[in-house]
């Protein structure tokens, strides 16, 4: 009864959501797990495109990016370990021109808003503009009621996780929470809500009933 009862309350927030993003224009799916949104992935990329993978725990979480390298295509990703500098840069320019461009978001209301924050802005500059098509994956925890909420989810859980797994020196790191931040090692430069889909790009946002990223 218990695990009906959420389920329950899951699906009408993740269905609510749902029916505003499409109301803004967004393209979506739905599926249950992180395994069924790896075959959907791979059933809609084709074995032949360029894809672009923004910086995302989620996307990685899924596993889609060792199942596309496998299956040999090209993917540009920045976080590959032994980088220079002006290799992650090149890579990052290459995700504004991908075919598809793979991300999540740090936060999707209810009211079908994608809300995010970004320390060099490569990632945000993808989702609006650039890429063949955009496909942003969000577990249910990304899920927020208002903007209101959604602002106070990136900067006090996002950003927090983000600064520790990265070894920022930021007084997130060391209090959880965000505080007045104007280190060197600050990652929330850029704040974007993109309130409805961009009319040139093609965006697509897949959540999964789960759990996922930071």
């Amino acid at each position: 009864m218990m695990e009906d009862v959420k389920k329950w309350y899951e699906d009408t927030v993740v269905d609510k959501t749902l029916s505003s993003l499409e109301k803004n224009g967004f393209k979506t799916k739905k599926v249950d797990n992180r395994e069924e949104a790896l075959q959907w992935l791979l059933s809609i990329i084709p074995s032949n495109a360029e894809v672009g993978v923004g910086g995302s725990v989620t996307i990685r979480e899924i596993g889609i990016v060792k199942a596309l390298e496998e299956r040999g295509n090209v993917v540009y990703q920045h976080w590959k370990k032994g980088l220079s500098r002006q290799e992650r840069e090149e890579i990052r320019k290459k995700q504004l021109t991908s075919d598809i461009f793979l991300t999540s978001s740090n936060a999707v209301t209810e009211e079908g808003e994608l809300v995010n924050v970004d320390g060099g802005g490569n990632r945000v500059a993808a989702m609006i503009y650039g890429p063949g098509k955009v496909i942003v994956v969000i577990g249910i925890n990304k899920i927020t009621g208002d903007l209101e909420d959604a602002l106070n989810r990136v900067m006090n859980v996002a950003a927090p996780m983000n600064c520790k797994r990265l070894g920022r020196k930021t007084p997130c790191v060391e209090t959880g929470r965000c505080e007045d931040c104007n280190v060197p090692d600050r990652i929330c430069n850029i704040t974007t809500i993109i309130e409805r889909s961009p009319s040139i790009s093609d965006v697509m946002v897949l959540v999964v009933r789960e759990s996922l990223g930071f």
